[in-house]
C-alpha cells in the first residue's frame, strides 16, 4: 500500500488560501452588516414587516460569516495525531450549519407571514421608503453573491459556495419583498406577508439543498460517477497494472480521497509492486486536480473469494510451508540459499533456490521428484514445488 498527501493547493499555498477565504467573508461581513442595520431601521420606520424580517434574516447572516472565518483559519492547519487527514472537514460542517440555519429562518418567515396575512386588514399603511430599501438590498446581495460565488470557483471552496447561495437567497428574498412591499403600496396590503411567506419556502428549500449535500460527504458518499470512471481509466492505463478494482471514493471538503486494488503480475518483487502502486498514486494525483490522495493495494491476482480454490485462513504460513518443502527434498539438498511463498489462488507455489553445483551433484534426481510428488499429496494446500540451481549466490 502507499500513500501521500498531494493537496489541490501546494502545502505552501495553504495559508494563501485561507487568507482569500477570509478576505471574501470580511467583505460578506461588512456588507450584511450595514445591510442589516440599514433594512432594521427603515423596516420600523416604514411600518414593513417583510422588510423587519428580512434585516433579521440579513443579520443571521453574521453569525454564518463568522463561522465561515473560523473554518477557514481551522480547516488550513496541518495534519496531526488526532486528524491525519488533516481539517478539510471543518468546512463540511459549517455548510452543514448553514444549510440548517436556512433551515430555521425559512420555517421563522412561514411562521411569521401566515400570522400577518390573517390580520392584512388591521395592518399599518407602508411608507415607499421601504420599496427603494428592498430594491437597494436585491441590488447589494446579488452582486454579494456573484463576488463570493466566483471566488468559491477559484478557490475550490464549498464553504464559500455555501455561502454565496446564502448570499442568492438574500437577493431573492429581496426580491420577493420589493414585489410585496410594491403591492402594499398599491393598496393590497395583505401581499406583503405573502411575499415573506414565498421567501420563506425559497430559504427552506435551499437550506434543505445545503444541509442533503453536507451530510451526503460527512457519511462518505462517493463523487460522481463520471470523475469515478476517469479515475479508473487513469488507474487502469498504469503500466504494470493489469486490472483496477474495488475504487472508493468520498470527498474532503474541496478535496478528493480515495483507495483502490491494483492487480499486478504475481511473480515480480515486492519493491516493484509498491513501484506501480506508487506510479498509480501519482498519476491518478497528477491527471485529476480535485484528488488528494490515493491510497492503493497491490494484488497479485483476483482476489475475489469465489475465484480461490481454498480459503486462504486454511493455507499455513511461511515458517510452516518453508519447513514442509525441506522435509519433501529431504536429505538430498542442504538448506536452500532463498525460497518464494506465492500465494495464488488459495494455495501456495514454492521455488527453492540452491547453488547451481549442488543442484547437478544430485544423486538421483528422478528419486528427489518422486519424494517431493508424494510429500505434496498430503498437503493440498501446496499446488507446487520447484528446485532451482543459480550461478549467483
Amino acid at each position: 500500500m502507499t500513500g501521500e498527501a498531494n493537496p489541490a493547493y501546494p502545502l505552501s499555498d495553504r495559508d494563501l488560501r485561507s487568507r482569500k477565504i477570509q478576505q471574501v467573508t470580511l467583505v460578506a461581513i461588512v456588507t450584511n452588516f450595514t445591510l442589516s442595520v440599514l433594512q432594521l431601521v427603515v423596516g420600523i420606520m416604514s411600518n414593513a414587516f417583510s422588510l423587519v424580517v428580512d434585516a433579521a434574516h440579513t443579520f443571521s447572516d453574521l453569525l454564518s460569516d463568522g463561522l465561515v472565518l473560523l473554518a477557514a483559519r481551522k480547516g488550513s492547519d496541518p495534519a496531526d495525531d488526532d486528524h491525519p487527514y488533516g481539517h478539510e472537514r471543518f468546512e463540511t460542517v459549517v455548510s452543514l450549519f448553514l444549510g440548517l440555519a436556512l433551515l430555521g429562518v425559512g420555517v421563522g418567515f412561514l411562521w411569521s407571514a401566515g400570522a400577518r396575512v390573517q390580520s392584512a386588514d388591521a395592518l399599518p399603511p407602508l411608507h415607499p421608503i421601504a420599496l427603494w430599501m428592498a430594491v437597494f438590498t436585491l441590488v447589494a446581495k446579488e452582486v454579494l453573491f456573484r463576488f463570493t460565488m466566483a471566488a468559491s470557483r477559484r478557490l475550490s471552496s464549498r464553504m464559500l459556495e455555501a455561502n454565496a447561495w446564502h448570499a442568492r437567497t438574500d437577493a431573492a428574498s429581496s426580491l420577493v419583498v420589493a414585489i410585496g412591499i410594491g403591492g402594499g403600496l398599491l393598496g393590497y396590503r395583505f401581499v406583503e406577508p405573502l411575499a415573506a411567506a414565498l421567501v420563506g419556502f425559497m430559504i427552506l428549500r435551499m437550506g434543505l439543498s445545503l444541509a442533503y449535500a453536507a451530510i451526503r460527504e460527512l457519511v462518505d458518499t462517493a463523487v460522481s460517477k463520471e470523475l469515478v470512471v476517469r479515475i479508473a481509466r487513469t488507474i487502469d492505463e498504469t503500466p504494470g497494472v493489469l486490472n483496477g478494482h474495488e475504487l472508493r471514493t468520498r470527498r474532503m471538503a474541496h478535496r478528493v480521497l480515495c483507495d483502490a486494488h491494483v492487480q499486478v503480475d504475481p511473480r515480480i518483487t515486492v519493491s516493484e509492486g509498491h513501484y506501480i502502486a506508487e506510479s498509480v498514486r501519482r498519476r491518478v494525483c497528477g491527471a485529476h486536480a480535485d484528488v488528494q490522495d490515493v491510497l492503493v493495494h497491490v494484488d497479485a491476482e483476483d482476489d475475489l473469494e469465489e475465484h480461490l480454490e481454498l480459503p486462504m485462513t486454511k493455507v499455513p504460513d511461511r515458517k510452516t510451508l518453508v519447513a514442509r518443502a525441506r522435509e519433501a527434498v529431504g536429505d538430498a539438498l542442504p538448506a536452500p540459499d532463498r525460497v518464494l511463498v506465492h500465494y495464488l489462488g488459495g494455495r501456495v507455489e514454492i521455488e527453492m533456490f540452491y547453488p547451481l553445483d549442488r543442484v547437478e551433484n544430485i544423486a538421483d534426481r528422478e528419486a528427489l521428484g518422486d519424494r517431493i510428488r508424494a510429500a505434496l499429496t498430503r498437503w493440498p494446500e501446496i499446488r507446487s514445488l520447484k528446485v532451482h540451481g543459480t550461478l549467483a549466490p
